[in-house]
């Protein structure tokens, strides 16, 4: 005998919770399901454990600059990694417990823990028992990518996951991918002592950037010592001694890499192999991910996928979004789209990337006639008086309806200082408005303005 629900959730991710939240609140039956920990990537493995291990990167950083501020250390300054990785720990637990507790004290909500498989359209099973509900959301995230390399298989190897897990120093840390969390952990393990080198395959590090900004990304990696190793088109490995040999075939330098660890950071994939989809009749594309319309829905009537796992957005702010989305529309009659979501995200080394729309080669690409604003952070005053002059700030307009298509800030503060522009962005009006504004002093953001104010036609 199957229990009916109004609604089933299948993920406590950082859609699922607030999902059953509002569905409850709306005097629904909720069933969630979670097969593990509560809280998704961002609490468990993702945003929350790494952003405090790079926290805890910085503090070495600054120590070890310490006498350029003029602060007098008595010895060097070292690291503890046992204590550092029990601060990520503690901040992983505490936002477990939370989750759990809230849904848990949630009245209307069942929790269940247990492996959900679908066994129909609005069927799930969980532990041998059968759950049906007319709407379900599928919140099931996604985890990293391990792909075919030769040799992989045979050797000991590092993702994501295992990382925040690491109370231990690398002697050598080999970085396999130069993307977003390959340089983040690449350089927090470099400024807590290990030896780093990163390995890409493409020609530059986070290729989906444009060129300057990749360039300067490099740059700033080098200068504290983390060694970078693009165009490796032939990868394999094998084991050497207690470490990992990596065959990279670039066209410069030595073609094998002797690390003592290895991480993965070559992408993700979506959690959704094993969810019995075919027998819902969800559809998913070759990678595994869901397909969802404008609205979200799968192409099972009343079946929702949110997160991670739909392929329209891989940050904890675009799952919440979908969250939002879903919830404005089934709940309080809105007609809101994702298709009308302004992607914004960030890269988390120091001093941190913000990126809000198109890049400068998307926006020249469209053939549209542009203005383009370039402003190197150490003509901000905020950046020089902080002694953290790395990096610049770059936006891209329309020149002829005014409007933002994209910008990006690649220095200190530079991740808050972008939301400036995706704000004047998500309104809906020209960069003109800037004109008005007065800025605090000193701050990053005060610039933003006079960025837009210095702003060229593109050649």
């Amino acid at each position: 005998m199957a229990r009916s629900f109004d609604a089933i959730v299948i993920g406590a991710g950082q859609a699922g919770p607030s999902m059953a939240g509002r569905l409850v609140g709306a005097g629904l039956s909720v069933a969630v399901i979670e097969r593990q920990h509560f809280g998704g990537t961002c609490v468990n493995t993702g945003c929350k454990p790494t952003k405090t291990l790079v926290a805890s990167a910085y503090a070495a950083r600054m120590a070890r600059r310490a006498a350029e501020y003029g602060v007098v250390l008595n010895g060097a300054p070292g690291i503890d990694m046992k204590t550092v990785q029990a601060r990520a720990e503690k901040i992983i637990q505490d936002g477990r417990a939370g989750i759990e507790s809230w849904l848990g004290g949630m009245e209307g909500c069942t929790v269940l823990r247990g492996h959900a498989r679908f066994t129909g359209p609005h069927t799930v099973e969980v532990e041998g028992e059968t759950l049906t509900a007319p709407r379900i959301f599928i919140n099931v995230g996604g985890r990293a990518a391990v792909p075919d390399i030769p040799g992989l298989a045979e050797v000991p190897y590092l993702t994501n996951s295992d990382m925040v897990e690491m109370a231990t120093l690398p002697a050598h840390l080999v970085v396999i991918g130069g993307s977003y969390i390959g340089l983040e952990f690449g350089q927090m393990f470099r400024r807590f002592g290990a030896r780093v080198t990163v390995v890409e395959k493409n020609p530059r590090l986070i290729a989906r950037e444009d060129e300057d900004v990749s360039a300067a990304v490099r740059e700033i990696l080098e200068a504290e010592g983390v060694e970078v190793r693009t165009g490796a088109e032939c990868l394999s490995f094998a084991r050497q001694g207690a470490g990992v040999a990596v065959r990279v075939g670039c066209a410069e330098g030595a073609p094998e890499i002797v690390g003592s660890h290895v991480l993965l950071a070559i992408g993700r994939r979506p959690n959704t192999d094993d969810l019995g989809l075919e027998a819902a009749g969800i559809e998913t594309d070759p990678r595994g991910y869901i397909g969802v319309d404008d609205h979200l829905q799968t192409s099972v009537p009343g079946v929702y996928a949110l997160g991670d796992c739909n392929g329209r957005g891989a940050f904890t702010h675009t799952a919440y979004n979908d969250f939002e989305i879903v919830a404005a529309n089934l709940l309080d009659g809105q007609d809101w789209k994702v298709s009308e979501r302004i992607a914004g995200y960030a890269l988390y080394t120091d001093p941190p990337l913000g990126r809000v729309g198109m890049t400068e080669a998307q926006a020249r690409a469209t053939g549209r006639p542009l203005l383009i604003g370039l402003r190197p952070m150490t003509r901000v005053g905020r950046a020089v008086e902080k002694g953290e002059t790395q990096g610049f700030m770059k936006a891209v307009v329309d020149a002829q309806t005014k409007r933002i298509l994209g910008a990006a800030i690649l220095g200190t503060g530079g991740d808050e200082a972008i939301h400036g522009l995706l704000d004047i962005m998500n309104a809906d009006v020209p960069y003109t408005v800037f004109q008005r504004a007065v800025p605090i002093h000193p701050t990053v953001s005060e610039l933003i303005p006079t960025l837009l104010a210095e702003m060229k036609p593109a050649e």
